[in-house]
């Protein structure tokens, strides 16, 4: 195995992963995972492919580009794009991933602000006398 690419998206954030074999290191936008992302929980979002396949993580050296959105859609982004760089590796990783819908684009994107409005769809209140 040389490189392997893939892309994620989520919200307004789009995530490349760039995989290589090494010795489990995560590197989002130039820094490291813990340090891109300080809160457990989103790094959990990043790693969950590899606990759900019961593979370890240590045998792949993993470079993300991310940009666009908040840092949850950045992890999600992310998230989907692990998986479907290791489904590239191995087809049979594939079931396990869409059953949990790693696989799956989650297309909600916030709606914009319509002209004449404070927000979407939100009207200002309006009285008839």
């Amino acid at each position: 195995m040389e490189m392997v690419n893939a892309i994620g998206r989520r919200k307004a954030s789009v995530a490349r992963v760039y995989f290589t074999k090494g010795e489990g290191k995560i590197v989002v936008n130039g820094k490291d995972l813990k340090e891109y992302f300080p809160q457990e929980n989103i790094q959990t979002n990043v790693t969950d492919p590899f606990k759900i396949l019961e593979l370890d993580s240590a045998i792949y050296d993993i470079q993300v580009n991310v940009k666009g959105g908040g840092f949850k859609g950045q992890s999600e982004a992310i998230r989907m794009a692990v998986s479907r760089a290791l489904v590239k590796i191995d087809e049979d990783f594939k079931k396990t991933l869409r059953e949990n819908k790693f696989l799956t684009r989650d297309a909600r994107e916030v709606e914009r602000k319509k002209y004449g409005k404070p927000k979407a769809r939100k009207s200002f209140q309006f009285s008839k006398r």
